[in-house]
């Protein structure tokens, strides 16, 4: 298995993450339905298919599949996630626009520098119920994996589990950001899908990793 993440690797991720998302739309647009608006899993699919017609055929660094996904995240997608999602994706495009390969300490690198922009805008923190709540235990395993010199593999599944823990924890908790802070227990027992997609973007990642076989 491959221990660093090639252009092409991080093409396969985005278009990976992509289909993940394309196939939970409903599953997406149901949490939000009674956490929000309903309309994220829509907003969400719409802007990764416009990514996907942008992608370049074989890009250049591993950073550019992830400036197609922020410039059509900024310039395209509707509703408060959107903004959002497209910050998140520039700073992986910057980290990955700076070297060959991305390795595990450069995945780390961008998910931290993602998880500062992100509180930065939104001023969300840990027990909001946001995407934060996956983000945050997502980039301190990769933190912890990176220190301690974990092969890629590790250090990606390590990250996908703990989102995945933090997006499920976010169905015990009141929302106190966005609209779902005026929905109150109503939102209680299912996650916040932006905290699901989060969960599936490093999901993809591994998965992208693992083709490799």
């Amino acid at each position: 298995m491959a221990d660093q993440l090639s252009p092409a690797l991080a093409d396969r991720w985005v278009r990976g993450f992509a289909a993940a998302v394309e196939d939970a739309n409903d599953r997406l647009t149901e949490m939000d339905r009674r956490s929000g608006d309903g309309d994220f899993g829509v907003n969400m699919t719409t802007g990764l298919r416009r990514a996907l017609a942008a992608l370049p055929e074989r890009p250049s660094t591993p950073g550019e599949p992830f400036h197609v996904l922020s410039d059509t995240f900024l310039s395209h997608s509707g509703g408060t996630s959107g903004p959002l999602f497209g910050m998140w994706f520039r700073d992986f495009a910057k980290v990955g626009a700076q070297v060959d390969f991305l390795t595990l300490g450069a995945v780390a690198e961008a998910s931290a520098q993602g998880w500062a922009t992100i509180t930065r805008l939104g001023s969300a923190k840990v027990g909001d119920r946001t995407m934060v709540d996956a983000i945050a235990p997502a980039t301190e395993a990769l933190k912890r994996s990176a220190e301690e010199a974990d092969p890629l593999e590790a250090g990606l599944r390590a990250a996908a589990e703990a989102a995945e823990r933090g997006a499920e924890g976010t169905s015990r908790i009141l929302g106190r950001k966005g609209r779902t802070s005026y929905v109150g227990e109503a939102a209680l027992g299912v996650p916040d899908p932006g905290a699901v997609t989060i969960g599936l973007f490093y999901r993809a990642a591994l998965d992208a990793l693992a083709d490799t076989d």
